[in-house]
């Protein structure tokens, strides 16, 4: 049955591609051409389009405010910002319902949490009333589809099936986390419904983003995606990319046609997806990237290309050491350069942990002073110097009870002597490092010696530093020139072009002499913000710092005895030897001091000579008035 395209493409299900349309009616006359958007297209009656692929080009946004009329507005899918997803309240009456409107999916993003009001009675066990479970998997054996539900109970995880035709009312859950809207259209547009969001808070982004969506606006957003379908012609050798909302009526004819008779054009991400017995093999460019570096240049200019692999490659993401308009950069693993080290800044004593390293000690100085609750930890001033060791518990008292606490063992450095003490864990104090070597390290020898973050010095007269934040896997396709001339890494999730399989590549492979080229990509603020929120932080969170003792009431301090105040130790002052202040922060704090120094003895001498001043004037006064005295007296 003939229906418009655009009623086609919202039910059309991505994993049921490619399909095969039949052009049956509309406003293009056969043998015409049209132009919308600047694209064209020229359909007859009864042409035949093989749909490869669907994608959401745009967002129509509602605003809905309480006591305002509503607004529509276009946002694109890289508005920097980020939303809330507001629960569906429309209820599901059963999980095959809501297997066909979800994306579900192992990844964390593709796991929708829902709730039932009643008990759900399943051959694992009972999930609870109003207990919330996620969608883990969808899965079919025997001819029997259902799907796996995860349920955590006091922090452990039950696995619980549940079929495609459990009936019942099932509600969305409600959603803490925030979303880009390109996170959105992948993984949280519902199929059949509208999605519903409220604004969260902005992105910071280096290109002004030209938006009509006001930035105090607190209202919900009702999202409505403007779909693309991406469509080979039966004779074409172009991918032509053909708006949803374009007035003609198509019939869905793939069960009647030999699809293998079109073009096969695929992604990157469908390379990287084929088995390994495929590569390597010669691919024609059928769409070239329309924005790629420097260095990857020759995708735009060549017609075909050789792919001899795909795999997972190591990259440091690292970040420019600046207060402001910070630039993002993928390092590989491989990069030939030279770094040298710059100190660190710690804000914590638990960074200090982190940071140690088994290679060397870690050398730091406090800028910032804290005094322990804590009897037996040692309090830390400013100019402070310290070896640190390792996280120890220690048995301290705090408010009259003993108690074990963790700590971190350090050496203090007091003059040429070193002092063993124990710095409290929750110290909300600072430090910088006092970096000694001047050694040049490569980017591999930085990630054996030293745990990142890490911050280095670069030679690019443009960059005041680095700061190497942590190490991440992306996938890549090794691409070269027919003539093995350029053999570059090509990242796969940031680089769009189409291509097609011609033949398998028999020649052999590229020799040592012919180098793989890997190259440094600087990555946008959206594309640093989503590798960063991905990675899994293996470390703990730092300890909760202890809660003030209360001081005792006054009736309680007049029952005690009074006992004679015993004089404190006097507490030793830190020395610190010359060669410890050769560092800029210990310079600039040396100069400080001596300025605050001279301030005050000018301070101190212009009161001093004020003070004189006003001795000797009072001085003469008296002399004056002992003077008229005494001549008055004489003349009496």
């Amino acid at each position: 049955m003939a229906m418009t395209l655009d009623k086609f493409t919202r039910s059309l299900d991505a994993k049921s591609l490619p399909r095969v349309l039949q052009i049956q009616s509309g406003y293009y006359f056969q043998g015409s051409v049209y132009e919308l958007f600047g694209r064209e297209w020229s359909f007859s009656y009864g042409e035949l389009l093989k749909i490869i692929g669907i994608s959401v080009t745009r967002l129509i946004v509602e605003l809905q405010s309480e006591g305002s009329k509503s607004m529509t507005i276009d946002l694109s899918l890289d508005f920097p910002g980020l939303f809330r997803i507001v629960a569906d309240k429309r209820p599901y009456t059963c999980i095959q319902e809501i297997v066909d409107s979800v994306h579900i999916s192992s990844e964390c993003l593709g796991q929708p949490e829902f709730r039932c009001p009643e008990e759900l009675q399943l051959a694992e066990g009972t999930i609870q009333a109003e207990e919330s479970f996620k969608l883990t998997a969808l899965r079919t054996e025997h001819g029997d589809s259902h799907v796996d539900c995860e349920v955590t109970r006091k922090d452990s995880k039950h696995i619980f099936t549940v079929k495609l035709s459990h009936t019942g009312e099932f509600y969305e859950c409600a959603d803490d986390q925030f979303y880009t809207l390109k996170e959105l259209v992948e993984w949280k547009m519902l199929k059949g419904r509208k999605r519903t969001v409220s604004w969260a808070k902005s992105l910071p982004s280096k290109e002004k983003c030209v938006s009509k969506l006001p930035e105090d606006y607190s209202g919900e957003l009702v999202l409505t995606p403007v779909y693309e379908l991406q469509t080979v012609s039966k004779f074409g050798n172009n991918v032509v990319f053909i708006p949803s909302t374009l007035d003609v009526e198509v019939l869905d004819v793939t069960e009647e046609c030999d699809g293998a008779c079109f073009m096969q054009p695929l992604s990157l991400r469908d390379v990287f997806a084929k088995p390994c017995e495929v590569f390597p093999f010669m691919a024609e460019i059928i769409e070239p990237p329309s924005q790629v570096q420097e260095e990857l240049s020759f995708l735009m200019s060549s017609k075909q290309v050789i792919v001899h692999g795909a795999y997972q490659a190591k990259r440091i993401l690292a970040s420019e050491i600046r207060s402001e308009a910070q630039r993002r950069f993928l390092i590989p693993v491989s990069y030939n350069g030279r770094f040298k080290r710059r100190p660190r800044t710690f804000p914590t004593a638990y960074d200090l942990e982190v940071a140690k390293s088994d290679m060397e000690l870690l050398h730091v100085v406090a800028t910032r002073a804290f005094e322990t609750d804590y009897e037996g930890l040692s309090s830390v001033l400013v100019g402070d110097q310290y070896l640190v060791h390792k996280r120890e518990t220690s048995e301290v008292i705090y408010g009259g009870r003993r108690k074990t606490v963790e700590a971190l063992a350090c050496e203090k450095m007091v003059g040429k002597k070193y002092e063993a003490v124990l710095i409290p864990m929750c110290l909300e104090g600072g430090f910088v490092e006092v970096v000694h070597d001047k050694k040049q390290y490569m980017l591999s020898e930085v990630c054996h010696r030293f745990s990142l973050p890490f911050n280095v010095k670069v030679s690019m007269r443009d960059l005041s530093g680095l700061q190497l934040e942590e190490e991440i896997t992306d996938p890549y396709l090794l691409v070269s020139t027919p003539d093995l001339a350029l053999c570059w890494e090509v990242p796969v999730n940031r680089t769009n072009m189409a291509l097609q399989l011609l033949q398998q590549w028999s020649s052999p492979e590229p020799t040592q002499s012919q180098a793989v080229c890997s190259a440094v990509e600087e990555i946008g603020e959206d594309c640093y913000f989503t590798l960063r929120r991905y990675v899994n932080a293996s470390m703990l969170p730092p300890p909760r710092p202890p809660k003030r003792h209360q001081q005792p009431s006054e009736d309680t301090l007049k029952l005690q005895p009074l006992r004679p105040k015993k004089p404190d130790p006097p507490s030793p002052k830190p020395s610190l030897k010359k060669t410890d202040l050769s560092t800029r922060q210990l310079n600039r704090m040396m100069v400080i001091l001596m300025i605050m120094n001279t301030l005050m003895r000018m301070k101190l001498d212009r009161i001093r000579r004020t003070f004189n001043d006003q001795s000797i004037h009072s001085t003469d006064k008296r002399k004056s008035r002992n003077t008229y005295a005494m001549q008055t007296a004489k003349q009496v």
